[in-house]
């Protein structure tokens, strides 16, 4: 990272009966990354098979997003809680269909 200070605030793996991998990194950052008004960094990630299902992240000059299977859009981050919240809903929603 290009930040002259980060804090990791968590890093998580979880590999699912079925195979699927569900990965979790966020950093509290010492300033927001451009366009973001936060000061965190993330990346939240579950897929199969080397298949990107649900990914949330954020990238200076891009902002906020999010990834469910091919299609990206923007993502309105409000808090760590719900950005968590959102993901497990998304990854939720993709495992029973």
């Amino acid at each position: 990272m290009q930040h002259k200070s980060a804090a990791l605030i968590t890093k998580a793996k979880e590999i699912r009966d079925d195979g699927a991998v569900t990965e979790i990194t966020i950093w509290a950052l010492s300033e927001p990354i451009t366009p973001a008004t936060h000061r965190y960094k993330y990346r939240l990630y579950h897929g199969s098979a080397g298949v990107c299902r649900v990914r949330y992240d954020n990238e200076r000059g891009k902002g906020d997003h999010r990834h469910l299977g091919d299609h990206e859009a923007p993502y309105n981050f409000t808090t760590l809680e719900q950005l968590l919240a959102d993901f497990e809903a998304d990854v939720n929603q993709w495992s029973s269909q």
